[in-house]
């Protein structure tokens, strides 16, 4: 699904209706962006709540990123969108939530030869880099996604859920 361009600041969307607007781009990594960098393109994808869409949302990013000329960060990308939604949809889906079932967004926005992949998700809960024990099962994506990624952070949406983001290139 291609981007509708819309003026609307980050601060008034929600995880009902965020779509990345024209020109946006994470607050935390606009020092990132080469001056006067054209604004490039924009994908969207829903995610469904099962185990099988972190498989179609790393299809998604390899058709787009192939799409957009971009090949060569397929495979950093594809690890980083992996872990992302693999977060978003363990932790941003859970089912004591009041809006579980508000879906999990991917979005990729390109700016030269910057790539951001933004998972929104209804839930409260904010990604913190764990450090699990020798023998913990899990625990370590946010690590990958800090190796692979220039930077990577979040934002509260309102009035709930997050957008949890990683800039490539």
């Amino acid at each position: 699904m291609i981007n509708v361009q819309s003026t609307k600041p980050l601060g008034m969307w929600t995880t009902l209706d965020w779509w990345p607007p024209v020109g946006w781009w994470p607050e935390a990594a606009r020092d990132l962006l080469v001056p006067g960098t054209a604004i490039g393109a924009s994908a969207t994808f829903v995610l469904p709540p099962a185990a099988s869409s972190v498989h179609s949302a790393r299809s998604f990013t390899s058709g787009t990123l192939a799409g957009w000329g971009m090949g060569e960060l397929v495979d950093s990308m594809e690890l980083v969108v992996s872990e992302l939604a693999t977060n978003a949809l363990r932790h941003g889906l859970t089912l004591d939530e009041v809006r579980h079932h508000e879906p999990v967004r991917m979005s990729l926005v390109r700016r030269g030869s910057l790539v951001t992949c933004a998972f929104t998700d209804p839930a409260a809960a904010v990604p913190v880099l764990r450090y699990p024990g020798p023998l913990d099962v899990g625990g370590l994506g946010l690590h990958i996604v800090e190796s692979l990624s220039h930077r990577w952070g979040w934002s509260a949406l309102s009035p709930y859920g997050k957008i949890v983001w990683a800039v490539l290139s």
